[in-house]
């Protein structure tokens, strides 16, 4: 769709927080209603339609994936799935140590779980990158028991090296957990990895979903009381409607995923070029090539992000700033620290299957106006 300078709709980028649901996940999900009330453990009929569409779902993100269907497990949230693969592999592993190795620039759900223990973090450079050589003498120290490594940043977009990463890890012999939520709806994530998790509402499924991978032969203990402590799956029932919806999601945007990924990888470089073009004093952070298709992150200085991004709602533009995870701490983004750039003024822009080519035109024709009357105001 070409731009032809006629005032659109409100334009929802803030795809990294959470997808528009796919229409495949809103007729599973309906479809699915009908039987998936049942408990699917109950022997009687409600409950084996339920336990059919249970195992079905189960299998679909087992092919996606590339694993076993008793290797796949139900959450709440992506965020209850990261913790439960960080607490319960560390207490699998207790014998061999207390210590989780992570990244600098892991989503707040395993800092906040990794704050119970003892924890080594391993920095990143200025594009976002794991540094390798810093990883492989954290793993193989004395007492690890677990690393961390998000597959993809979700403010930066940068890509990590989980081939090179799980490598180290497995020639430590320390199993290697895999944040994939921004990246599980676009390609496979490599091999090596113990543990995985990854979030509906990142691909277009319903909120409300998480999943977690844990590999056979990885010692996983339950970090809440439940019956099976060994077998990894969340206290309760899960919501079986959304996951037949996750499930069927999944697989209809890992179909649309090569296509979708040139339309947007193309939108997405032209704001990387665009932007600095337009709008003086800008850093667009990340790295240019080993990035996720769909997100890029630009910082403005002598700019409040939060007057920004109040401006652009009002102009018809959703997006964020920083990680939404810790937006409403009011502190700079730890990825973007980490990473050592501007990190105030800070605009993160991810587009879905229904951005068009003329909401990132209208985008970039908005911007540099608001960050000069921002400016203006301050005065700069």
């Amino acid at each position: 769709m070409e731009y032809t300078g006629v005032p659109a709709g409100p334009a929802y980028l803030d795809a990294a927080t959470a997808v528009p649901l796919h229409p495949v996940a809103r007729e599973a999900l309906l479809a699915a209603l009908a039987d998936g009330w049942a408990d699917p453990v109950r022997l009687y009929s409600a409950g084996r339609r339920a336990q059919q569409l249970a195992e079905a779902a189960r299998a679909a993100f087992a092919e996606v994936l590339g694993v076993r269907m008793d290797e796949v497990s139900f959450w709440p949230s992506g965020t209850a799935a990261a913790q439960a693969a960080v607490l319960g592999g560390l207490a699998g592993r207790a014998r061999q140590g207390d210590t989780l190795v992570r990244s600098a620039i892991e989503h707040s759900a395993v800092l906040h779980a990794a704050a119970r223990g003892k924890a080594v973090e391993v920095g990143v450079d200025r594009l976002g990158r794991l540094d390798l050589d810093g990883w492989e003498q954290a793993v193989t120290a004395p007492g690890v028991a677990l690393a961390s490594l998000i597959s993809a940043s979700h403010e930066a977009g940068t890509v990590q090296p989980v081939s090179a990463a799980a490598a180290y890890c497995g020639e430590a012999g320390v199993p290697l957990f895999v944040d994939a939520a921004q990246s599980v709806g676009w390609y496979d994530v490599p091999t090596g990895w113990s543990l995985l998790s990854a979030s509906a509402h990142k691909w277009g499924g319903p909120p409300g979903v998480g999943v977690l991978v844990v590999r056979k032969g990885v010692r996983w203990i339950s970090p809440y009381p439940q019956d099976d402590l060994y077998r990894p799956g969340m206290p309760g029932s899960a919501d079986l409607p959304a996951v037949v919806a996750a499930a069927a999601s999944l697989r209809a945007v890992r179909t649309e995923a090569e296509r979708e990924a040139a339309r947007l990888s193309s939108l997405v470089e032209r704001i990387r070029e665009r932007v600095p073009a337009v709008v003086p004093d800008v850093e667009v952070v990340g790295d240019p090539e080993q990035r996720l298709p769909h997100l890029v992150t630009f910082s403005c200085l002598y700019v409040d992000g939060e007057a920004l991004l109040h401006g652009l709602d009002r102009a018809g533009f959703a997006v964020s700033s920083g990680s939404s995870c810790t937006a409403s701490t009011l502190r700079p983004s730890h990825v973007l620290e980490a990473m050592g750039v501007l990190s105030h003024g800070n605009v993160r822009v991810s587009l879905h299957r229904d951005t068009t080519e003329a909401d990132v035109e209208r985008f970039l024709a908005v911007l540099p106006g608001l960050v000069e009357g921002i400016r203006r105001e301050a005065g700069m």
